[in-house]
């Protein structure tokens, strides 16, 4: 009795790019009626890969096999003919037009051979909506819908084309919970005898709910495949990064007697902060809990002088001290790393060097005018390797570096200025959990070296695991601040939910952090 064929195959792909071999000997089995995780840690090669499918890029060798036929697109466009519909990260979305429009861009109905026909073109997008069961108005504007909608547009239209392979780069990246089981319904759905998931993300909960197998990348090359149903989280991600990562129990509270470096008393802003006031400790990290919207990136924004301030005073090291904005923060040793680092924290299209020497050139690495280019690289290369950046060298354009060594080049740009005060902004967003390890050490390490920390994380078990104490927020307020030995999930989330004028019970101090 044969095999069932693959209903995609990928054997013995190579691929480099100029300095860096990005694939050696790829290979991957997705079967018919299947979802199959792929994981692997950033700059493992699964971008490098998803290009290749999608016609982006071409192998230097190896072969792709769709249904047992070779597989050869020419561009993104001949790969949707061919079957392969692809649902990238960065949303590829038209803000400006409508959810109809952006659904079957290119391919819109007509009546005779130069006008668009708008009604069929609503039509037949409300069809495809109400059969996906996604609650979207074929005439809304994309630019007005919240992420999450955007992220379904996305769906919409990849799934429009009815293709056989559907791949799917981190599609939980900007949904909560509901949306999540949403998407994995509609998943199931998809997934029939003659089509396939292909599932990329860094969350193992996730690929424990949805995927059938897991296919394990490193380095550019295969490592294993393992069944869902039997591998472990712990087992995969040492395929991953090949090694064990253990898991902290959390970080013993900072004595209280530790001096008090920054002060903020009755922060407010017009919009949404009120009365917001914390102490951080010499080598605390002070992790900032709360709900979406809870004005916990609006604190960080308002300290450092982003965002204008109604109310509030600023202490550091108990001198009162005047923010009005984050050049001002950065000249007295506070150092922001926002959440949006490819935004705000970098120059993408700079190489490593100069994006490391951001916020101390004119301090460190100028005489008379001029930069001493010789003093700049050798800085950069000490904090390359002491960060273990990968890269080919100091030179490499940032934007060709993963999304977790991108948030080192981050830190270490911070790092050469020598702040005392640091705010980490969703430190390890988007970045896979090898990296995430790595970054949670170097924080460690800043701590321990008497660097006092600020960490907001929308992730509760990072909060617990790097966190001497936890601020509690709610609706723009503090609602609760919590010591190591009290900060449980369970008694940062009753904080976390509290409307104003509402009190919390006594933290419970026996259910222990998870």
């Amino acid at each position: 009795m044969t095999a069932e064929p693959a209903l995609l195959e990928v054997e013995g792909v190579d691929k480099s790019f100029p300095g860096v071999r990005a694939l050696r000997a790829m290979r991957l089995e997705l079967r018919p009626g299947e979802v199959l995780a792929l994981v692997g840690e950033n700059g493992a090669g699964k971008s490098t890969l998803m290009k290749l499918l999608s016609g982006i890029h071409t192998a230097d060798a190896g072969h792709f096999r769709l249904d047992g036929h070779p597989y050869l697109p020419t561009s993104p466009r001949h790969a949707l003919e061919l079957g392969i519909s692809i649902i990238h990260q960065e949303f590829n979305l038209v803000p400006d037009l409508t959810v109809a429009q952006n659904i079957f861009i290119g391919r819109e109905p007509r009546r005779g051979r130069l006008l668009l026909d708008d009604r069929r073109l609503n039509d037949d997008a409300a069809a495809l909506l109400e059969r996906l069961d996604l609650p979207l108005d074929p005439r809304a504007v994309v630019g007005e819908l919240t992420v999450a909608n955007q992220q379904m547009v996305e769906i919409a239209k990849a799934l429009s084309y009815q293709p056989r392979v559907l791949i799917m780069d981190e599609p939980t990246a900007a949904l909560n919970d509901a949306e999540v089981a949403t998407l994995h319904e509609l998943i199931r759905r998809f997934t029939r005898p003659d089509t396939g998931v292909i599932y990329i993300s860094h969350r193992m909960g996730e690929i424990k709910r949805i995927a059938d197998r897991v296919t394990v990348i490193r380095d550019g090359e295969y490592v294993d495949t393992l069944d869902v149903a039997t591998a472990t989280t712990p087992d995969i991600i040492a395929l991953m990064v090949g090694r064990a990562i253990t898991a902290d129990s959390g970080p013993e509270g900072v004595r209280a007697d530790r001096d008090t470096v920054l002060g903020v008393r009755g922060l407010g802003t017009r919009s949404l902060l009120d009365d917001v006031s914390f102490d951080l400790r010499r080598g605390e990290i002070l992790g900032f809990a709360g709900l979406m919207g809870s004005g916990r990136t609006e604190v960080a924004r308002a300290l450092v002088g982003a965002d204008a301030r109604s109310s509030g005073r600023i202490t550091l090291r108990g001198t009162e001290v005047r923010i009005g904005n984050p050049a001002d923060a950065a000249r007295l040793g506070i150092g922001y790393l926002s959440e949006d680092r490819k935004r705000f924290g970098l120059l993408l299209e700079q190489d490593v060097k100069a994006n490391i020497a951001l916020s101390a050139l004119r301090d460190r690495f100028t005489r008379a005018g001029f930069v001493r280019d010789g003093a700049l690289r050798t800085r950069a290369e000490q904090l390359i390797g002491s960060l273990r950046i990968r890269t080919p060298s100091a030179h490499q354009t940032t934007k060709h570096l993963s999304g977790g060594n991108q948030q080192k080049v981050v830190i270490a740009k911070w790092l050469v200025k020598d702040c005392d005060v640091l705010i980490f902004d969703e430190p390890t967003r988007g970045i896979d959990v090898g990296a995430k390890d790595e970054i949670y050490q170097l924080l460690n390490q800043l701590a321990a070296q008497g660097k006092s920390i600020i960490m907001i994380s929308s992730e509760l078990p990072e909060i617990l695991r790097l966190s001497h104490r936890v601020v509690v927020m709610s609706e723009g307020r503090v609602t609760g601040v919590l010591d190591a030995a009290e900060a449980t999930q369970e008694n940062i989330m009753r904080y976390a939910t509290l409307r104003p004028g509402e009190t919390a019970e006594a933290p419970d101090r026996t259910a222990g952090r998870p």
